[in-house]
């Protein structure tokens, strides 16, 4: 079975980086298509999804306020947050709001096609309700907190409304899905990650570095951020399982 991405959960276990789940069945090279930044079919996204927001842990409530986070620029964040919550909001009624929360390099907006204006800055910044800075995407349930116009990082890391605003959205939605910048470059995944439920790295498979990586993970953790698993993004060449140990 093609696969160019596998879903690695629980990272950190037993001390490892990641811990690696088995792939079963043929796997053959895919070419990721040029438009995008990595090629994930349905069925990857709705494993994803089942495993990250269903399938709980040891009979724990499964999380419900995630963000994805990659780990140098390009890994394609930003794009599995907007395929994820696409996904989310089609098992059901629940509302969905995916929250662009990387000022640094918004680009959410344009994956669903709506303007950046208003958005998590002016929320940050004004006291009327969060709700009013929301964007309907496609479908009923999924909505889109875009970043804003000249979204100001230094607004949103050092912003004291900014719990608050993600009480508001935990208040109005049944699930979170934000995007932050990437962790080796920026603190802004252990800020915001500590008032969700965890976070979600995403990997670049030929462009992150081991000792990158490692130093991001360890940063979240010392940030008391919960690491929920990571994801291998932009794979496009079968990897033997033993090879995994040394990521």
């Amino acid at each position: 079975m093609s696969k160019n991405f596998d879903v690695l959960i629980r990272a950190g276990r037993d001390g490892k980086l990641f811990e690696v789940t088995s792939v079963r069945g043929e796997q053959r090279a895919v070419k990721p298509a040029a438009s995008e930044p990595g090629t994930v079919t349905h069925d990857e996204i709705t494993r994803l999804v089942q495993r990250l927001f269903v399938l709980s842990a040891n009979g724990s409530a499964s999380p419900r306020a995630v963000a994805f986070c990659g780990i140098e620029p390009g890994d394609g964040a930003t794009w599995i947050c907007a395929r994820v919550a696409h996904a989310v909001a089609a098992r059901g009624t629940n509302k969905v709001c995916v929250v662009d929360a990387n000022f640094r390099s918004p680009a959410l907006h344009n994956r669903f096609h709506v303007n950046n204006r208003g958005g998590l800055m002016s929320a940050l910044c004004h006291h009327a309700p969060i709700r009013n800075q929301v964007l309907q995407g496609t479908g009923n349930n999924l909505w889109l907190l875009p970043a804003g116009a000249d979204a100001d990082p230094n607004v949103l890391t050092n912003s004291k409304s900014l719990s608050d605003r993600v009480a508001e959205l935990r208040a109005e939605f049944e699930f979170l899905i934000f995007d932050t910048p990437p962790a080796s470059l920026f603190d802004d995944a252990v800020v915001i990650g500590r008032l969700l439920d965890g976070v979600v790295l995403v990997v670049g498979a030929h462009s992150t570095h081991r000792e990158t990586a490692r130093k991001a993970k360890e940063n979240l953790q010392a940030g008391h951020v919960r690491l929920l698993g990571t994801v291998l993004n932009q794979r496009t060449f079968p990897i033997p399982n033993t090879l995994y140990r040394w990521l």
